[in-house]
C-alpha cells in the first residue's frame, strides 16, 4: 500500500485498475478544511496524463510492475524475441505490446522492458544508438551550405532526417527519444 504521505515524483500506484506514475505532486494544507494532495499522474499503459486531487491519508495499492533488462535477439514479422539477461529465458512479444519505437531496435541491444501483470507495457531503449545508413538520396555538391536535411533509411528500417552530406554506408548516432540525428560516427 502507498499513502499520500509517501508520494514522490516517479512513485507508482494503482488507480481504477490501471498503473500510474506520479509526474508531480503538491501537498496543500489550507487554513480551513482538511489537507489534500494535488497530483499529475501518467497512465503507464496508455500514456494519458491527468490531474487528480486526493485527501490526505488516502491509501492506494501498488501495481504489479517488474522492470527487466532484456537483450533483443531478432524479429519475425510483428513478433519480437528478447532474452532476459539474468535468467537467459526467451520471451516473444507483439509489436502492438512494445510501442512505436520498435523500428529502432537493433539485434543484441540491451533494453529495459516494463512488465505489468505479465504483459509488457513499455520498452526503454538506450538514449543513443549507432545505426548504419542503408538507403538515402545522393548529396549534391553545394547543398551543404543551406543546412537542409533529407530522409535516410537505417539498418533497422527506420527513417531518420539527416544532413544532406551523409551517404550510404555511414554510421550515425540517433537520439531514440526524439528520433533525431545527433552526429556522424567515425
Amino acid at each position: 500500500m502507498i499513502s499520500t504521505s509517501d508520494f514522490r515524483n516517479g512513485a507508482r500506484l494503482k488507480l481504477a485498475g490501471a498503473p500510474f506514475s506520479i509526474i508531480e505532486f503538491q501537498h496543500v494544507k489550507p487554513g480551513k478544511g482538511g489537507a489534500f494532495c494535488r497530483t499529475r499522474l501518467k497512465n503507464l499503459k496508455t500514456g494519458q496524463v491527468l490531474d487528480r486531487t486526493f485527501r490526505s491519508g488516502e491509501k492506494f495499492d501498488e501495481p504489479d510492475l517488474n522492470e527487466c533488462d532484456m537483450q533483443f535477439l531478432y524479429s519475425s514479422g510483428d513478433s519480437y524475441t528478447f532474452m532476459d539477461t539474468s535468467t537467459y529465458e526467451q520471451f516473444t512479444y507483439e509489436k502492438s505490446q512494445l510501442g512505436d519505437r520498435t523500428d529502432l531496435l537493433k539485434e543484441e541491444t540491451i533494453v529495459q522492458i516494463l512488465i505489468y501483470e505479465g504483459t509488457p507495457i513499455s520498452v526503454a531503449l538506450p538514449i543513443f544508438m549507432e545505426l548504419k545508413v542503408v538507403e538515402t538520396d545522393p548529396g549534391v555538391r553545394g547543398d551543404t551550405a543551406s543546412g537542409g536535411t533529407k530522409p535516410a533509411v537505417v539498418e533497422t528500417g527506420a527513417t531518420i532526417k539527416v544532413p544532406l552530406y551523409l551517404e550510404i554506408g555511414e554510421i550515425i548516432k540517433v537520439d531514440t527519444r526524439t528520433r533525431a540525428y545527433v552526429e556522424r560516427v567515425r
